[in-house]
């Protein structure tokens, strides 16, 4: 049963509410009204325009875009139902949150659990700020559902290690000013010889090269390290515990890219909203194909259905402290889910929704396409379906593998 709140924790609610909206008021700029943040996909980032620098700035000034996060690096310091707020009033002026990317999803959550303070100090306040990008180096050529084979490898030279090796799939490689990397430190041992280490993009023997996907986007790289110099201080944890500090940012990235973080933000209108404008109503405003009317009741349904469980299972997992393997199965639903909504938006559209250039196709039309294609891609990277099925069995529901 709900509890009520007392007076007291109700007026400072609708204070903190009311701050808020005149903060809004004050500083987002009309012309950025439902527009979404650059930051938070793996996509080029376009130029920043004069309006959303101030966005960011100003909301970074407070700590809003990383509204949990402790003050003291940063963050809004805010609790669960100041952060929803925010989040409540964000969404209805239309306005975004201007802070994202692997540094707010991924790196952040992860160095504030296993960081030494002088990390935590170095990295985690122009992540809150919006001012640094960071890039993921886990996958390699040998070394994707089978991640503890990884052999990129780092040589400790006294001072510094020296990395040598590849990775692929780097999101956003091209772009980033820093990469959050898994290495080996130890080749006596698969899991217990992996370290966790951060590497400088602009380090001299980083080369980085983008690999044109089938949606006609660049966002995935192939990384190279070649004699690259990395302090000893940007070693996270010790040596030898990269497996597990490498398992716990995954787990912050599955829930991420299921419902329960980025996707929520991606759906964007209704799909019931968008077939009213391609398809045929009845004089009610109804759909008139009673079986697409079905499709699309019956998808919303299920997508709403999974949103709530997936904001209950992320409160409930942060409540005892962060994330958990429930991140497999949100990762695993909310990804089909993705997919599932975008074949029905092609559906929904007919020959609009098909198509790649020209002046008959709309700007939602075209990115809704590349959005199909490229959302072949999240059933595989961050853990495939079949990886996640195997965490669910093993450490969600006790299944033991037979002999």
């Amino acid at each position: 049963m709900a509890t009520q709140l007392e007076p007291d924790a109700r007026a400072d609610e609708n204070a903190f509410r009311t701050e808020v909206q005149e903060f809004i008021a004050a500083n987002f700029p009309e012309e950025l009204k439902n527009r979404s943040n650059a930051l938070a996909g793996v996509e080029g980032p376009s130029k920043e325009t004069p309006a959303q620098k101030a966005w960011r700035e100003a909301v970074g000034e407070r700590g809003w875009g990383t509204p949990t996060w402790p003050k003291q690096y940063g963050g809004g310091g805010l609790n669960k139902a100041e952060a929803r707020i925010v989040e409540q009033e964000f969404a209805k002026a239309g306005a975004y949150n201007p802070i994202g990317g692997m540094g707010v999803m991924m790196f952040g959550p992860t160095l504030l659990e296993y960081g030494s303070e002088e990390q935590k100090q170095e990295h985690i306040p122009p992540i809150c700020r919006g001012e640094i990008r960071w890039c993921q180096g886990y996958s390699e050529p040998n070394a994707g559902s089978d991640l503890a084979n990884l052999q990129t490898f780092a040589e400790d030279k006294g001072d510094h290690y020296l990395v040598n090796g590849q990775k692929t799939w780097t999101s956003g490689g091209q772009w980033a000013d820093k990469c959050f990397a898994i290495v080996r430190t130890d080749k006596s041992d698969k899991h217990k010889g992996i370290s966790f280490m951060l590497i400088d993009m602009d380090t001299p023997g980083v080369e980085v090269r983008p690999i044109t996907m089938i949606s006609g986007m660049s966002p995935f790289c192939e990384t190279f390290f070649t004699d690259v110099k990395v302090p000893k201080e940007n070693l996270v944890g010790e040596e030898g515990q990269g497996w597990t500090i490498g398992k716990r940012l995954l787990q912050h990235e599955r829930t991420n890219l299921s419902g329960g973080g980025s996707m929520a933000r991606m759906m964007g209108a209704s799909l019931s909203n968008i077939a009213k404008k391609y398809c045929e109503t009845n004089e009610d405003g109804s759909l008139a194909d009673p079986i697409l009317r079905d499709k699309i009741a019956n998808f919303e349904i299920r997508w709403s259905s999974f949103l709530l469980t997936a904001r209950r299972a992320v409160d409930e997992s942060k409540a005892q402290g962060g994330v958990s393997e429930i991140s497999s199965v949100l990762k695993k639903v909310g990804t089909t889910l993705g997919q599932e909504r975008a074949e029905l938006l092609i559906e929904i559209r007919g020959l609009q929704g098909l198509g790649w250039e020209g002046d008959e196709f709309s700007d939602s039309e075209l990115e809704s396409v590349r959005g199909w294609l490229f959302g072949k891609a999240t059933t595989i990277y961050g853990g495939s379906t079949e990886i996640q099925n195997n965490i669910i069995a093993k450490r969600v529901l006790g299944m033991l593998d037979h002999q």
